[in-house]
């Protein structure tokens, strides 16, 4: 079953149970669309393992990015098994662990590349990918009635920056074995071909900076992408340059990749962005976050001069190496032009600055010609991916019977004699974090968001003296995102005097239920507005007894 990763892109949560033992493959998160106000992240819903969590033999991670690991931190706030991850994995994750100040609550387990695990009836093995972070894995998982085998995020990387290529051999080896199931990422399904390898970007910056040589560069890209952060490091080294880290989470990601030893710095090459100003602009290189265009991230406070050590001119050169994330066009968009009002420089989509790090067509087409099995659930895509990457199974030669596109929460059962079948639904959705809130803001919440940021309030506050039976004080109105006050005092002075009537006359019929007063206030003011309007802000009364 898989608890998130279908039909959306992150949130990546693979459960597989055999009697009396689980296991469990990554646990990331979600950043929320525009309907979420006021929502930091999303994270899957975790209420099936919490009842079985006892079953529980261990959390398995592909690899440290966000949509595999983010959601690491809250789930241990209710269940805590082993967690099992590479090297700079958990390098990545303890960083995470320890801002929330779980470093030693959690139970890290270091493994490599070729590990097997024993792990309740199930024997799990770590096989090495390539992927736009170093230590990426795919899972391979035997269990009682055959193997499960899950790819993570990979592309076919020949020259990769660090590192081995993925270990095809082994992938063969259980393909030649037999696998039951595949579980194969579906996120670059629609695109032809293959992914160009990492180093196309390196020659790419090594053109920008020759050719500015007179400029300052600012590089925008993921934190996580420590082999291209390795690149940008290199090349700037190459130009006798010196290089400044900005960003939060770049910072910590750069901090672990060198600790662990998967950054290789040249020393006195990396300073403290306080000192750039001490070296001149053309000898400067900045690495920071921000590449999707984030509201506060660094990148967003440079370009709207909000950065307390970096002020943007036109003698800096802004490179932004990466796309846009679906649905983060119009922030990335927002910012490249102001950056183009400040007369910088920017290189984005027309220059090759950036190539991703999951598998095109051919690529997994590869993959399925090396695994061969049996049965296949595409994964780690929408609706539309999981649908194309179906269509690209059967031109392999899988029959449609034999692949399952689910939903989130489907379970998919294998019998003893391995034949598979759809079996019912565990309790599955999305938990909302919002500040220290976790699952505490739901549909009702997000309802009354939306109607507050469309329409607005108005709070209607009196005093009742229930003994005398009469409406002592107010009401007055206090209007919020509805209109503005002092150019609408007529239609407000109308809304507070019919309130005043609506209080009256209920008190006077001997009405002193609140709820029913509130309703009948409720209830005459929005027809008005309305009628006035045509809008239907929020009308909150307030009462209160003398």
């Amino acid at each position: 079953m898989l608890l998130g990763g279908l039909c959306e892109i992150g949130k990546n949560l693979t459960v597989i149970e055999y009697g009396d033992d689980i296991l469990v493959i990554d646990c990331g998160l979600a950043f929320p669309n525009e309907d979420m106000l006021g929502i930091d992240l999303v994270i899957p819903d975790i209420t099936y393992l919490e009842k079985n969590q006892d079953k529980i033999r261990g959390i398995l991670l592909t690899h440290g990015h966000e949509d595999h690991i983010g959601a690491i931190p809250y789930v241990l706030r209710t269940i805590n098994p082993p967690i099992y991850g590479t090297k700079l994995t958990l390098g990545i994750l303890e960083n995470k662990l320890a801002e929330h100040k779980l470093e030693n609550h959690a139970r890290l387990v270091n493994v490599s590349n070729g590990t097997k695990l024993k792990l309740g009836v199930f024997e799990a093995e770590f096989i090495r990918v390539n992927h736009s972070i170093a230590d990426a894995c795919c899972i391979a998982v035997r269990t009682p009635v055959g193997v499960v085998l899950h790819t993570g995020d990979f592309k076919l990387d020949v020259s990769p920056i660090g590192g081995e290529m993925m270990d095809l051999t082994r992938i063969g080896e259980y393909g030649r074995e037999g696998v039951l199931c595949m579980l194969c990422e579906s996120t670059n399904v629609e695109r032809p071909g293959f992914t160009p390898s990492e180093r196309k970007v390196g020659s790419s910056l090594d053109q920008i900076f020759r050719s500015n040589a007179d400029k300052r560069v600012i590089v925008a890209t993921f934190s996580s992408n420590v082999h291209r952060v390795q690149q940008i490091i290199d090349v700037s080294v190459r130009y006798g340059r010196k290089v400044a880290i900005t960003g939060r989470s770049m910072i910590n990601v750069i901090g672990a990749a060198v600790r662990l030893g998967y950054m290789n710095v040249p020393s006195d090459t990396l300073i403290d962005i306080s000192e750039i100003n001490r070296y001149p602009a053309n000898l400067i290189t900045i690495v920071t976050t921000g590449s999707q265009g984030e509201p506060m991230s660094a990148l967003y406070r440079m370009a709207f001069s909000d950065h307390s050590m970096v002020s943007l001119t036109s003698n800096d050169l802004v490179v932004l190496s990466s796309h846009a994330i679906p649905g983060n066009e119009v922030l990335v968009g927002r910012i490249v032009n102001e950056m183009y009002k400040r007369g910088v420089n920017v290189y984005h989509d027309e220059a090759e600055v950036h190539v991703s790090g999951h598998a095109c067509q051919e690529e997994l087409k590869l993959m399925h010609a090396l695994v061969k099995p049996k049965y296949f659930i595409p994964v780690h895509g929408e609706y539309r991916h999981l649908m194309q990457h179906k269509e690209l199974a059967e031109f392999m030669g899988m029959k449609a019977s034999d692949i399952f596109v689910m939903n989130i929460g489907e379970v998919v059962e294998f019998d003893e004699d391995q034949t598979a079948k759809r079996a019912g639904n565990v309790p599955s959705g999305h938990v909302l974090i919002d500040g220290y809130g976790v699952g505490d803001v739901g549909n009702i919440v997000l309802r009354d968001r939306r109607h507050l940021s469309e329409d607005g309030i108005i709070v209607v506050v009196a005093t009742v003296d229930e003994v005398m039976g009469e409406v002592v004080c107010g009401p007055d109105i206090i209007s919020r995102g509805f209109v503005y006050v002092r150019e609408s005092e007529e239609l407000m002075e109308e809304v507070r005097l019919l309130a005043e009537t609506v209080f009256r006359e209920t008190v006077e019929d001997g009405v002193f239920e609140w709820n029913q007063i509130k309703n009948n206030v409720r209830d005459t003011l929005t027809k008005y507005i309305y009628s006035k309007t045509k809008r239907k802000p929020m009308i909150l009364p307030v009462i209160m007894n003398v």
